[in-house]
This record gives C-alpha cells, sequence and structure tokens, in this order.
C-alpha cells in the first residue's frame, strides 16, 4: 500500500465514524447529557487501545523548531493528547502537529493546544492585580473577551487560567497573578474571567476553553516561597480559599489544573480528596483535571511515591486525567493496567474526559477550528492591526490607584519643564509584566514615550535613568524572567545626571519599582523594600525641593512608608501593559480620572505579613486609641496598614451617608435592604466604589473583623448624589462551622459601608432564628 493509502485509510475511517454518528455542535461545556455525544464518545473509546488510551492523558511541549520527528512521530502513534504550544509557536508548526495526529494516526482523534494566556495574549492586560484593582466586571470581562479572540486566532484552544488563588502573603512573587486577599472580589473576578474567555459556545472558533489554577490552596504557601508546603485548617479552607474555584467551576470553567504543593501533607496533584471528595462529589464538575507542569514526576521529590510508575498510579487514581509534560503517563500507564494496579475502568474515564473535551471545543468537528488553513496565516504574526490598543488603554487607567496627592499636586499641567527619572521610567519590557503571552516590548508603550505623546508644545520632557532597577546580579540570575539591562556607568554618575535634570524642572516624576521577573513564578522574595539604589535616587531627588510625583511598577505590595513619605504624590500602576504608558500620562495629566482601589493591603514592614483586613479579632485585640501592654500587637512599629484593603484615591471628592436598612430584623428566607447615598462634592466627574461589609458580632466560631459582601462602582457627576443599595440576605452570612455546615448562625450582625475598609459607616441588624 503507497503512504498515501495508509495515511487515507484512518482518516476516511474517522471521517465515517463521524457522519454516522452525527455529533452534535457542542453549545455548552461538558454536556454528556447529549445522547450523540455520548454515543460518539463511546464508539471511539471501544476502538482504542490501552497504549492509545495512555497517550491522550499526556501534554507535551511543542517548541518553535520546524517539525521535531520525535513529537511527529508520537502524535501519529496517538502517543500524545495536546499540546502545550507556548504563546509565541506559529500556527504552521500547530497545523502541521494536527494533520498527524487527525489524519495520519490509526483513530484520527485531534489534539488540542494550550498556553498561558494569563493577562492577554498578543494585546497585553494589567497584570491580575491590575485588573482586580479595576474592581469592575466589565473592564475585567473586555480584557478576557480580547485575550480569547486573539489567541484563538493564533490557533489555541484553551488557556491556563485565570489563576484564582487567595492569597495574603506578598512575599510571593506569584501574587501579581493573583486578584489578591479577597475570597469574595477573587470569586467574583474568577466566574467573570471564565464565562468571557469561553463565550456562550466552547465549540466556537473564538472560544479559549479556561483551565482555571492551581487547585488547591497554592495562594497559601508557607513564608510565601514558592513551591512550598500548605497547611490550612478545614475552616479555613472551605470559608476563604475554596470559594474562588468553586466560583469558577459553577461558571462553566472546561478545565481545573492542580497545585504543585502540597496540601495538609498530600500533594494537591494525587489528592483523592481534593480532586474526587470536593471537585467531582461535592461540586459536580465533569470537566477535565490537567497537572501542572511536571506535577506528577514531582511525586517523588514530595516523596509519596517512591518511582514512576508509583507517581502514575497516584495521581491517575486520586483523579489527574492530564499529565502535562508528562514523563510517566505515557511508559506506566499501560504496564500498570495489565497489571491490575489501574483498573480500567478508571484510565477509561480519563481518557472520556480528554475526548469529551475535545468534543466540546469543536475539534472532532473541525481540528483546524482555531488553526485555520495555511492561506488565512497572517504575514506578520506581530503586526499591528492585530492588536487592540484602544480596550487594552481603558482598562489600564482603570486599574491604576492613587495612593497619595498632597495639596492636589496632581493631575499635572501641560505646561514648562518635566523630568521623568527612574529604571522603569522608558522600560518597554518590565511594563508588560510577568506571563506577558505574546506581548511585543516593541509595541509596548513605556511612560517616557505615554507622556511624549500626551504633552504639546508648551511643554519639555527630560528623562535620565538614574538607576538600574537592581545591581545585585547575582539573586537576578536565580529568576526565571530576567531581561534586565544594566547600566554601566557607575551609581553616582547616574545619580548626578538625575538629580542635574531634576534641578531644571518644574517637577519630577520618578518610575520605580520592580523588574517583571521579580513578581513571577519561582520568585519569592524575602524583603519587600525597593533596592537600595532606587531609595538612595528617591532621596537625592526629594533634595532639589521640586515637586515630586511617585510613579510605582510592581507585582507585589512593597513596603514604600519612606517612599511615601518623601513624594507629594503616590500612583500605584502595577504591571500595565501594552498602552500603560499611554494610560498612566492619562491619569497623571487628568485626561482620566484614577478610580481603581487596592485589591491587597499594603504593610508597613515585612515583618507585618500576613497582614490582611479580614483577619480575626483575638481576644485581646490592640486599639490605638488606648495603647495597652499585653495585647496582640507589634510594640515596634504601628500595626496598621501603609495603605488598607479597598483603598484608592480620586480628583473628586466624595462623601457617604450612613446606611438606611429596610427592616432591623431578618427572618430566614428573607432579604433586606441597605441603602446609602454617595455624593461627589467636588467640581470633577468623577467615579468610586462603595464597599459593604459584614460581621457577625456572636457565633459559634470566631468570625472576622469584617468581610467583603458586595461593591458597586458608581460615575458621579460634580454635585451629583445616588442611592446604592445592596441585598442582604441569610446567605451572605452563612460561615462552615466546626462539622463544616454552611449555615448562618441567628444574632445580631453589623453593616459598615465605605470606599476603603477602613473608613467605615455603621448600622446593625438582627438575624432571627427560624421558625417552626
Amino acid at each position: 500500500m503507497s503512504k498515501r493509502g495508509k495515511w487515507c485509510r484512518p482518516m476516511l475511517m474517522a471521517v465515517v465514524l463521524a457522519v454516522l454518528l452525527a455529533p452534535p455542535r457542542a453549545n455548552a461545556p461538558h454536556s454528556f447529557d447529549k445522547p450523540g455525544k455520548a454515543r460518539f464518545l463511546e464508539a471511539l473509546l471501544a476502538r482504542m487501545s490501552v497504549t492509545e488510551k495512555a497517550g491522550q492523558l499526556r501534554m507535551r511541549f511543542v517548541g518553535k523548531e520546524a517539525n521535531p520527528q520525535d513529537a511527529l512521530d508520537a502524535a501519529k502513534a496517538g502517543q500524545i493528547g495536546a499540546m502545550f504550544a507556548g504563546t509565541s509557536v506559529p500556527r504552521a508548526r500547530m497545523r502541521e502537529m494536527q494533520k498527524v495526529a487527525s489524519q495520519r494516526s490509526r483513530l484520527g482523534i485531534p489534539l488540542f493546544f494550550a498556553a498561558d494566556v494569563v493577562h492577554g495574549h498578543r494585546t497585553i492586560f494589567p497584570i491580575g492585580l491590575g485588573l482586580a484593582s479595576t474592581w469592575d466586571m466589565q473592564a475585567i470581562s473586555t480584557s478576557a473577551r480580547v485575550a480569547a479572540r486573539e489567541a484563538s486566532a493564533d490557533g489555541l484552544d484553551m488557556t491556563f487560567a485565570p489563576m484564582v488563588d487567595v492569597t495574603r502573603d506578598p512575599r510571593w512573587g506569584r501574587m501579581s497573578e493573583s486578584s489578591g486577599e479577597d475570597t469574595y472580589l477573587t470569586a467574583s473576578i474568577a466566574a467573570t474571567t471564565v464565562r468571557a474567555l469561553q463565550g456562550p459556545a466552547l465549540g466556537s472558533a473564538d472560544s479559549l476553553m479556561a483551565c482555571v489554577k492551581h487547585f488547591a490552596a497554592y495562594g497559601a504557601v508557607e513564608g510565601g516561597r514558592d513551591y512550598n508546603s500548605t497547611d490550612l485548617s478545614p475552616q479555613r479552607l472551605y470559608q476563604d480559599v475554596l470559594p474562588p474555584y468553586q466560583a469558577a467551576v459553577d461558571a462553566g470553567a472546561g478545565a481545573i489544573m492542580t497545585a504543585l504543593t502540597t496540601l495538609n501533607g498530600t500533594p494537591a496533584t494525587a489528592n483523592s480528596w481534593l480532586l474526587r471528595k470536593i471537585l467531582r462529589q461535592k461540586w459536580q464538575f465533569n470537566g477535565l483535571v490537567i497537572s501542572d507542569h511536571g506535577a506528577v514526576a514531582e511525586l517523588m521529590a514530595h516523596g509519596v511515591a517512591s518511582d514512576g510508575r508509583a507517581a502514575a498510579q497516584a495521581a491517575l487514581g486520586a483523579g489527574t486525567q492530564m499529565s502535562m509534560s508528562d514523563q510517566f503517563f505515557g511508559e506506566a500507564l499501560p504496564l500498570l493496567v495489565e497489571q491490575g494496579a489501574v483498573p480500567m475502568q478508571i484510565l477509561d474515564d480519563a481518557v472520556r474526559q480528554v475526548l469529551s473535551t475535545k468534543y466540546d471545543l469543536g475539534l472532532f468537528k473541525d481540528p483546524y477550528l482555531r488553526l485555520g488553513k495555511p492561506e488565512e496565516d497572517p504575514s506578520d504574526p506581530h503586526a499591528e492591526q492585530r492588536l487592540h490598543r484602544a480596550e487594552a488603554r481603558d482598562v489600564a487607567r482603570r486599574s491604576l490607584v492613587l495612593l497619595k496627592n498632597r495639596e492636589n499636586v496632581l493631575p499635572l499641567a501641560r505646561r514648562g519643564t518635566l523630568a521623568l527619572i527612574g529604571p522603569l521610567a522608558d522600560n518597554p519590557v518590565d511594563i508588560l509584566g510577568s506571563w506577558h503571552g505574546s506581548g511585543q516590548p516593541q509595541q509596548a508603550i513605556s511612560l517616557y514615550h505615554g507622556l511624549k505623546h500626551a504633552l504639546g508644545p508648551d511643554a519639555t520632557l527630560l528623562y535620565a535613568k538614574g538607576a538600574n532597577i537592581e545591581d545585585n546580579r547575582q539573586a537576578l540570575r536565580l529568576l526565571a524572567d530576567n531581561q534586565q539591562t544594566f547600566d554601566p556607568r557607575t551609581p553616582s554618575a547616574m545619580l548626578a545626571e538625575a538629580t542635574a535634570i531634576a534641578q531644571r524642572s518644574d517637577v519630577v516624576i520618578v518610575a520605580l519599582g520592580e523588574a517583571r521577573g521579580m513578581s513571577h513564578e519561582g520568585a519569592s522574595k524575602a524583603d519587600l523594600n525597593l533596592p537600595l539604589q532606587q531609595r538612595q535616587l528617591l532621596r537625592a531627588l526629594k533634595q532639589t525641593g521640586k515637586p515630586l510625583v511617585l510613579v510605582l511598577m510592581n507585582g507585589r505590595p512593597l513596603t514604600v512608608v519612606e517612599e511615601s513619605e518623601l513624594a507629594d504624590a503616590v500612583l500605584e500602576t502595577w504591571f500595565s501593559g501594552t498602552e500603560g504608558g499611554n494610560a498612566i500620562a492619562d491619569v497623571l495629566f487628568g485626561d482620566y480620572n484614577p478610580s481603581g482601589k487596592l485589591p491587597v493591603t499594603f504593610p508597613r514592614s515585612v515583618g507585618q505579613v500576613p497582614l490582611y483586613y479580614n483577619h480575626l479579632n483575638t481576644g485581646r485585640p490592640y486599639d490605638p486609641a488606648n495603647p495597652m501592654p499585653y495585647r496582640s500587637r507589634y510594640f515596634d512599629i504601628d500595626g496598621a496598614p501603609l495603605y488598607p484593603f479597598g483603598f484608592g484615591l480620586s480628583y473628586s471628592r466624595f462623601a457617604l451617608s450612613a446606611p438606611r436598612l429596610t427592616r432591623r430584623q431578618l427572618r430566614p428566607g428573607q432579604v433586606m435592604h441597605a441603602r446609602v447615598e454617595v455624593r461627589n462634592e467636588s467640581s470633577r466627574s468623577g467615579e468610586t466604589v462603595v464597599q459593604l461589609y459584614l460581621r457577625d458580632i456572636s457565633a459559634s466560631l470566631s468570625r472576622p473583623l469584617m468581610e467583603l459582601k458586595g461593591f458597586h462602582k458608581v460615575m458621579l457627576a460634580p454635585g451629583e448624589s445616588r442611592t446604592v443599595s445592596f441585598v442582604i440576605n441569610e446567605a451572605m452570612l452563612a460561615f462552615h462551622d466546626h462539622d463544616l455546615r454552611l449555615r448562618a448562625e441567628p444574632g445580631e450582625f453589623d453593616i459598615m459601608v465605605g470606599l476603603d475598609s477602613q473608613n467605615l459607616q455603621h448600622a446593625r441588624f438582627e438575624l432571627l432564628p427560624a421558625t417552626e
């Protein structure tokens, strides 16, 4: 038989099978209730060998190199189920892999392609903390929908996002990817992002399946040290950590990624309690479970598997269905099944789920649904017209948080001489942030270029670098993402240049912070101060006596007590993405009124960590108005945060009334409304976030001082007032008790409403017991 005949035969069989079973187009995630889909999957599963089944559970990395023969051979032999394609692999390279898998393998089962599309694909939006700072679900939805359209147009079927780990330790570098410290806000963002990524139909060409990570509790690693252990009480786990994952599941997420870490002694990838009892049984999740990169092999390092066979057996048995960067599923599972160590049913369940995922993605109907035809490939993948700059600029400026504005130094006037100084001032690489997808630095707008675009003929812009981001090159070698360039001049020469141009200016803008790789996977940090060279630069600039505007670029809260005192204005910009420079300029010059609010607490010292707003009160709480010994505090530092959760200033001035309740007693099954009047008392239109917090005064377990339970972002014209109403019901008062039952206990509750978590207006009501 000719080679052509060998290739056509399996392709023809697959086509005939598909036609006979007539699978309908998938309109919703993992829809096993459709008879056509179920028949199709069972018929295909029945034809597979054990080796082919094991192959479907393997995700392999595909690089940029042209057609590596071993990967093509593996695809042809049915030994690969999916490809980790990175974000820069050409469609032609992926199409060749798909052609071999779907047309030349025995059963013609297509691959799916996945990558890290975390805060944008080609157009890069603000990092996770920045998106969370918008407190704007429409803006977050826009960023995810744009990312899905761009990534699917490059052939990707799945993204390893959103990251929904609640984290309260800024020493952890991956806090940059998170939505911060709060469960409610993170859960809201998780559901919004999943829906926007996947769109109304997973089988659509512009749909990108969400693989939610990292299940579970990766954000609570001890000491903020990446890959470290996590040890949490069941109540903390149920109450604070698990709800965002459940929100993502309820929103229809097609896949879940296991954490690399252990939870209470058991690695997540081999944790049957997490993957079967919670995810499958309690939450009724019927999507795909994928390990993190190399996590199955790492079960040996964790000490729960003696060798690769034991690791594969433990992971699959616990409920991990696909091994990313697999070493052992492919080689060990067939033998384990043959020996009876792994039941065929468990293998079949996993394979069925992988096939179901491909079905829902529309790949059995069209393996090239997102890859397209060769003639449709863009001549330049990085072409300017492929970007969504307007959306990126709008979302980025919504993410900026004004932390200080002494004597209204901001907004700046477009006249006179402005000095822009700092290692992040003209830095298009780091402004993209970690996990920057296919974003290109040459397409990113640095702060320098943003200011240049914004200034007219009446202003002069001077620039000096002033310092390197970090001169400790030995430490930087440990970073996974380290593209920092070093100025070879001495620190004194750079400082002298910076102070000289500052002396010639009317106002100084200084951009300080981190390189993007310093807030990244594996980039845990014991010191949250700015690097010494940057602090010395700021001190020298203060000595010039010129108005000083500090623009922070960073992926975690930093301990910037001195910096906040020295600067007249402080603007937190995180890593703001492709249009970051333009967005920052919009805020600095007043073209956009800042409205961002912090999704994390800023500590004064790393010694306060973990520091978060919704902590328990303790039996000996500290009262700053009445300081006493034998109280829960540090004696050598102000225990209050530098900037609290939910904080953020505006160029407008807002006033908030005390909450008015529609009832003072709430019975089970009833709802009540808490209404507040918010008024813009300034001469400028502005937007703010009205935040609702609740506290259970007395319960069977000690409850947090406050918990975010709702928020509304409102735009008000000068002098305008608006009534904001929050609905409160019994479910909002519930918590997991000693027996992990979710219930609300009768008693008194505080309602607190404010524009941040510290300055609050109060009211109180009572939850009555249920009547017989």
